[in-house]
């Protein structure tokens, strides 16, 4: 990625963090939990989910971190299965990316035929691929199993209760063995080729070619 791509690709990054939190916290409010609401997290705004230094840690080392968007299960009204009402919660980020990536396929597939100067073209050609990838990433890495990540929540739900407490007491250590993880040679390689692959398979699906 040169210059110019790194700069047009940073605000795809902040609409991947945004739309995610967003989720979380729509979701949550949906629910009946107005925490989301009191925090000022319903909004589109960046500015409100964004964590300084995990968005700086994201565009250095392509590992970084958002606000987590406060979510109090105990006021869900409109569902009685609080746990389930967590799920859906956890869902909804990494849903929200993997929509986010499928509409950018789709502006691009619009905009390839499009007869307009190459200065307009060619940076919204930028933004939406790596919009494309980031949130096809994002939305990835999120499903991981492993605490504080959404995929670790989504695995609470369908442990038997007693599995659950026992597995509780390690959630303090679960940033640590993420980073454990991230840090493996193996890891990188086996991440992209997942992006790769949902990226493959999303372009096939709108009719386009990534590659």
């Amino acid at each position: 990625m040169n210059l110019n791509e790194w700069i047009i690709g940073i605000p795809a990054v902040l609409w991947a963090l945004t739309i995610h939190e967003f989720a979380h916290g729509y979701v949550a409010f949906k629910l009946g939990d107005i925490t989301p609401k009191i925090h000022g997290r319903l909004t589109l705004n960046p500015i409100a989910h964004i964590d300084p230094f995990g968005f700086i840690a994201l565009l250095l080392v392509h590992f970084g971190w958002a606000k987590p968007v406060p979510v109090n299960p105990l006021l869900f009204k409109k569902i009685k299965n609080k746990r389930l009402g967590m799920l859906l919660v956890a869902l909804a980020g990494p849903a929200a990316n993997f929509i986010s990536a499928l509409l950018f396929l789709i502006l691009l597939k619009i905009l390839t035929p499009l007869m307009i100067p190459q200065s307009i073209k060619l940076p919204l050609e930028i933004f939406f691929t790596w919009g494309t990838f980031i949130n096809i990433g994002f939305g990835i890495f999120n499903l991981l199993p492993i605490p504080p990540l959404d995929g670790y929540r989504i695995l609470e739900y369908f442990l038997p209760l007693e599995t659950l407490m026992k597995i509780k007491k390690y959630e303090p250590y679960g940033m640590l063995i993420l980073i454990a993880i991230i840090i493996l040679p193996p890891f990188t390689s086996v991440f992209i080729s997942m992006i790769n692959g949902v990226s493959m398979l999303m372009a096939k699906i709108v009719g386009i070619n990534l590659f």
